[in-house]
């Protein structure tokens, strides 16, 4: 074989290693480049699908946070039948349901071959009251189905970002609740004024002066008016 065509077969022969090389180096999958996705997805079965799941807390909320959270997730199902989200927890904590009007539910039922979007006006809700999670992190959030199904999701920790910022999540955190308006401080009755006299109270009667007839009593040194008989 000739120097000119060694040289290419060698030249061929690394360029075959270095593709297979860079193909094992170029998956993208997260497990293989040890990194988290910035939005959790998750399947389970073959039906399955939550994508773009969230924890998002209140207004101005930074590092360790306890307190209230609400769940963002897209759930689809490609099956034919219903899917019913039982429950989501968080550590200890459960999430409570609403539908998109705030009436509380027990469940989520993802039609068949469609798809539900928790969090965010007009859409049902997931709430927690209190859970306990790193903002800017990570947080095991597990969802579970009335089949059995249940799957563990590394849910992203965002905070709302307030009614003038420019966050995602804007209006999807947990509402603050309502600033009570302080009550009234009642009127003072006023005092009457000395010598006023009150309403409804009776007033002591004047006393007549001296010599002064009161109405069927005679007064004293006047005359009787019948005459004695005389005497025989």
């Amino acid at each position: 074989m000739s120097r000119s065509l060694r040289r290419g077969s060698i030249a061929a022969i690394a360029a075959i290693a270095i593709a297979s090389l860079s193909s094992c180096a170029a998956s993208t999958t997260p497990d293989t480049l040890q990194i988290k996705p910035d939005n959790a997805a998750a399947t389970l079965g073959t039906n399955l699908r939550l994508n773009n799941i969230v924890l998002v807390t209140g207004v101005g909320t930074s590092g360790d946070y306890t307190g209230p959270a609400n769940v963002v997730v897209n759930i689809s199902n490609t099956a034919g039948t219903p899917a019913e989200l039982q429950s989501i927890t968080v550590g200890s904590a459960t999430a409570t349901f609403a539908d998109a009007a705030g009436a509380p539910q027990s469940s989520i039922v993802v039609p068949p071959g469609g798809s539900v979007v928790l969090g965010g006006q007009g859409n049902p809700s997931a709430s927690f009251s209190s859970a306990s999670v790193h903002i800017g992190g990570f947080a095991t959030a597990t969802f579970a189905f009335k089949d059995g199904q249940k799957v563990d999701a590394q849910a992203g920790v965002s905070p709302n970002s307030g009614e003038n910022g420019r966050g995602l999540y804007k209006g999807f955190g947990p509402t603050p609740p309502p600033t009570p308006t302080p009550a009234a401080a009642p009127t003072k009755a006023a005092t009457p004024s000395a010598g006023a006299t009150a309403t409804g109270t009776p007033t002591a009667p004047a006393t007549p002066s001296a010599g002064a007839t009161t109405a069927g009593a005679p007064v004293a040194g006047a005359t009787a008016t019948a005459t004695a008989p005389a005497a025989h």
